[in-house]
């Protein structure tokens, strides 16, 4: 199986995307193994430190390990959004194929210090994991807000050129115009995320990296398109499928009234999520 490098290096020189869903059970990475079989296309797996608690970290790498070894297929593992070098380095040795060091709220100086410590903790663990740093505010919390943060900070250029090269970081997650979570309106299909295309291009032209869209949920459809034009090499989605998950559970526990057999509930939910799933990854690979 290809590498995670080279399955990024590859969408970039065709202009596609990798799907990443973050997932905190089976049943999401279930949905995900099944749509990215049935679509033949790589997706990235990503548990965020709220997830790993929850999960396991060596219980979501064994599964992601069984799942990949199942049918040959092209699922990777991303510790998300990871705050600390302890957990950073818990994720290497467990075998995640890549780790996202968030130390964006800090200062400039700050988040690259401490980024660069992260990038060599990992990779004196294992030189192959792939370090993402984050430049600029995405926002945390994948849930339905009230409105948007105020606090909206874009990523300079500039700034994305230093901290890629004081860093050594293999990936770069810049604000681009979307943030973690999703509005009511967006819900409703009245309002989209929309991205700066010509800050995400000039941001891949001088920092030289593949670039990750965090907080991807509700963006417009052909901004997706312009920006992985542009130079965005990998999608994170999560609400929209905390969305699907939840519907697709009302949904099942209606049908399956008085029922208490998770085996008959939860397939309504695989069925939701991977919906979601099938319809992200055809436009991110350019199949619709």
């Amino acid at each position: 199986m290809s590498t995670l490098r080279e399955v990024l290096q590859e969408a970039g020189g065709r202009r596609v995307a990798v799907g990443h869903f973050n997932f905190s059970e089976l049943v999401v990475l279930k949905a995900a193994g099944e749509a990215a079989s049935e679509l033949d296309v790589p997706v990235v797996m990503g548990v965020s430190e709220s997830e790993r608690e929850f999960l396991g970290v060596r219980q979501a790498a064994a599964l992601v390990q069984s799942m990949r070894e199942e049918k040959d297929r092209r699922i990777f593992l991303n510790a998300d959004h990871t705050h600390s070098i302890a957990k950073a380095e818990e994720a290497a040795r467990a075998g995640f194929d890549m780790i996202v060091f968030d130390a964006s709220e800090k200062p400039l100086e700050q988040n690259i210090a401490e980024t660069r410590r992260g990038v060599e903790a990992v990779k004196s663990i294992r030189p192959w994991v792939l370090v993402e740093g984050e430049v600029g505010y995405v926002g945390s919390g994948s849930e339905i807000h009230e409105k948007r943060p105020d606090n909206i900070r874009l990523t300079e250029p500039e700034e994305a050129r230093e901290f890629v090269a004081e860093t050594k970081v293999d990936l770069l997650s810049p604000s681009v115009g979307t943030t973690h979570g999703m509005l009511a309106s967006m819900l409703r299909g009245t309002e989209r995320k929309r991205l700066d295309i010509q800050r995400i291009a000039a941001i891949k032209k001088i920092a030289g990296v593949p670039l990750t869209l965090h907080g991807g949920s509700g963006t417009d459809n052909q901004d997706f398109r312009e920006a992985i034009e542009a130079g965005i090499a990998m999608i994170h989605i999560n609400t929209e499928l905390r969305v699907a998950w939840r519907r697709g559970l009302e949904q099942a526990l209606k049908k399956e009234v008085g029922s208490v057999a998770p085996y008959k509930v939860l397939p309504e939910v695989v069925r939701e999520v991977k919906a979601v799933m099938v319809e992200r990854l055809r436009l991110f690979n350019g199949k619709s």
